[in-house]
Protein backbone atom coordinates (compact mmCIF):
# COMPACT_ATOMS: atom_id res chain seq x y z
CA UNK A 1 0.00 0.00 0.00
CA UNK A 2 1.18 3.50 -0.81
CA UNK A 3 2.27 5.50 2.29
CA UNK A 4 0.30 8.48 1.04
CA UNK A 5 -2.90 6.42 1.28
CA UNK A 6 -2.36 6.47 5.03
CA UNK A 7 -1.74 10.23 4.97
CA UNK A 8 -4.91 10.75 2.93
CA UNK A 9 -6.87 8.63 5.38
CA UNK A 10 -5.52 10.61 8.34
CA UNK A 11 -6.05 14.02 6.74
CA UNK A 12 -9.22 13.67 4.76
CA UNK A 13 -11.20 10.43 4.46
CA UNK A 14 -10.94 9.25 8.11
CA UNK A 15 -11.23 5.60 7.02
CA UNK A 16 -9.21 3.09 9.03
CA UNK A 17 -7.48 1.44 6.08
CA UNK A 18 -5.79 -1.15 8.29
CA UNK A 19 -9.06 -2.47 9.70
CA UNK A 20 -10.90 -2.40 6.37
CA UNK A 21 -8.14 -4.24 4.47
CA UNK A 22 -8.34 -7.92 3.55
CA UNK A 23 -4.82 -8.64 4.80
CA UNK A 24 -4.45 -6.49 7.91
CA UNK A 25 -0.93 -7.63 8.75
CA UNK A 26 0.41 -6.78 5.31
CA UNK A 27 -1.18 -3.33 5.31
CA UNK A 28 0.10 -2.65 8.83
CA UNK A 29 3.63 -3.61 7.77
CA UNK A 30 3.42 -1.27 4.77
CA UNK A 31 2.76 1.69 7.08
CA UNK A 32 5.86 3.92 7.05
CA UNK A 33 5.93 6.17 10.16
CA UNK A 34 8.70 8.39 8.80
CA UNK A 35 6.81 9.32 5.64
CA UNK A 36 3.53 9.88 7.46
CA UNK A 37 5.11 12.01 10.20
CA UNK A 38 7.08 14.02 7.67
CA UNK A 39 3.94 14.68 5.63
CA UNK A 40 2.10 15.89 8.70
CA UNK A 41 5.00 18.06 9.86
CA UNK A 42 4.38 20.60 7.08
CA UNK A 43 1.16 21.91 8.66
CA UNK A 44 0.80 23.97 11.79
CA UNK A 45 -2.24 22.05 13.03
CA UNK A 46 -0.62 18.60 12.67
CA UNK A 47 3.03 19.25 13.51
CA UNK A 48 2.55 18.59 17.23
CA UNK A 49 0.89 15.23 16.62
CA UNK A 50 3.68 14.27 14.20
CA UNK A 51 6.32 15.32 16.72
CA UNK A 52 4.61 13.33 19.45
CA UNK A 53 4.67 10.23 17.27
CA UNK A 54 8.37 10.81 16.47
CA UNK A 55 9.17 10.83 20.18
CA UNK A 56 7.28 7.58 20.86
CA UNK A 57 8.29 4.10 19.75
CA UNK A 58 4.92 2.43 19.35
CA UNK A 59 3.42 -0.07 16.92
CA UNK A 60 2.44 1.07 13.46
CA UNK A 61 -1.22 0.34 14.04
CA UNK A 62 -1.32 2.32 17.29
CA UNK A 63 0.43 5.26 15.70
CA UNK A 64 -1.89 5.26 12.71
CA UNK A 65 -5.01 5.04 14.89
CA UNK A 66 -3.78 7.84 17.15
CA UNK A 67 -3.20 10.14 14.19
CA UNK A 68 -6.44 9.06 12.54
CA UNK A 69 -8.45 9.98 15.63
CA UNK A 70 -6.46 13.07 16.66
CA UNK A 71 -6.03 15.03 13.42
CA UNK A 72 -9.08 16.96 12.28
CA UNK A 73 -10.29 16.24 8.74
CA UNK A 74 -9.07 18.82 6.26
CA UNK A 75 -7.61 18.87 2.77
CA UNK A 76 -3.87 19.37 3.20
CA UNK A 77 -1.25 19.47 0.48
CA UNK A 78 2.34 20.67 0.52
CA UNK A 79 5.27 20.04 -1.75
CA UNK A 80 8.09 18.31 0.01
CA UNK A 81 11.20 20.37 0.61
CA UNK A 82 14.08 19.01 -1.39
CA UNK A 83 17.76 19.41 -0.89
CA UNK A 84 19.04 22.15 -3.18
CA UNK A 85 22.00 21.18 -5.26
CA UNK A 86 24.52 23.98 -5.28
CA UNK A 87 27.12 23.62 -8.00
CA UNK A 88 29.42 26.11 -6.24
CA UNK A 89 29.65 23.68 -3.29
CA UNK A 90 30.74 20.97 -5.73
CA UNK A 91 33.35 23.29 -7.25
CA UNK A 92 34.77 24.15 -3.82
CA UNK A 93 34.87 20.45 -2.95
CA UNK A 94 36.83 19.69 -6.11
CA UNK A 95 39.08 22.74 -5.84
CA UNK A 96 40.14 22.29 -2.22
CA UNK A 97 39.43 18.57 -1.79
CA UNK A 98 36.96 19.28 1.02
CA UNK A 99 33.98 17.29 2.22
CA UNK A 100 30.50 18.74 1.68
CA UNK A 101 30.31 20.04 5.24
CA UNK A 102 33.68 21.80 5.02
CA UNK A 103 32.88 23.19 1.55
CA UNK A 104 29.70 24.80 2.89
CA UNK A 105 31.69 26.31 5.76
CA UNK A 106 34.33 27.57 3.33
CA UNK A 107 31.67 29.25 1.18
CA UNK A 108 30.60 31.39 4.11
CA UNK A 109 34.17 32.73 4.40
CA UNK A 110 35.06 33.17 0.73
CA UNK A 111 34.57 36.54 -0.96
CA UNK A 112 32.74 36.96 -4.25
CA UNK A 113 36.07 37.48 -6.05
CA UNK A 114 37.42 34.21 -4.67
CA UNK A 115 34.24 32.39 -5.63
CA UNK A 116 34.47 33.76 -9.16
CA UNK A 117 38.14 32.74 -9.37
CA UNK A 118 37.21 29.19 -8.36
CA UNK A 119 34.46 29.14 -11.01
CA UNK A 120 36.85 30.21 -13.76
CA UNK A 121 39.67 27.87 -12.70
CA UNK A 122 37.39 24.87 -12.44
CA UNK A 123 35.90 25.22 -15.95
CA UNK A 124 36.25 21.88 -17.63
CA UNK A 125 36.41 22.02 -21.38
CA UNK A 126 34.97 19.59 -23.82
CA UNK A 127 31.91 19.12 -25.90
CA UNK A 128 28.93 20.15 -24.23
Amino acid sequence: MNPFDFVNAINHTKVNVIETADNKDLVEKSYNPFVVNRSLSYFIDTVLAANEMNSRQIDNKLQFEFLLNTVRPKRRFAKWAKKREDDLVELVKDYYGYSTKKAIQALSVLTEQQKQAIRTRMIKGGVG
